[in-house]
């Protein structure tokens, strides 16, 4: 799967992205379940070229750097504040390649 190939409220089979940006990771706490953890925003670009928002969850902020090259299987597309993100989602998986 490409960047392109990517739709709002979408499972994302597979996609492998090379982290490009990434942005200091904050705390948070859901409003609906309680939750609690670290979350951190970065960009990823797949092989084409083209460039999508990656949300790093947790302990996958501390093993992903600028410049990694990530394997995201079953995960998830959504928009937020008007952006297209994709991440691990609640089942996925997250994994270095390269």
């Amino acid at each position: 799967m490409l960047a392109k190939d990517l739709k709002d409220r979408s499972k994302v089979d597979e996609i492998v992205l090379t982290v490009i940006e990434k942005g200091e990771p904050r705390d948070f706490q859901s409003k609906w379940s309680g939750a609690s953890g670290r979350v951190c925003d970065a960009v990823g670009q797949d092989e084409e070229g083209e460039s999508v928002n990656l949300t790093l969850w947790n302990e996958d902020i501390d093993r992903v750097e600028v410049n990694s090259k990530v394997k995201i299987t079953n995960g998830w597309a959504s928009s937020y504040k008007n952006q297209l993100q994709v991440s691990t989602g609640k089942y996925g998986k997250l994994e270095i390649v390269e």
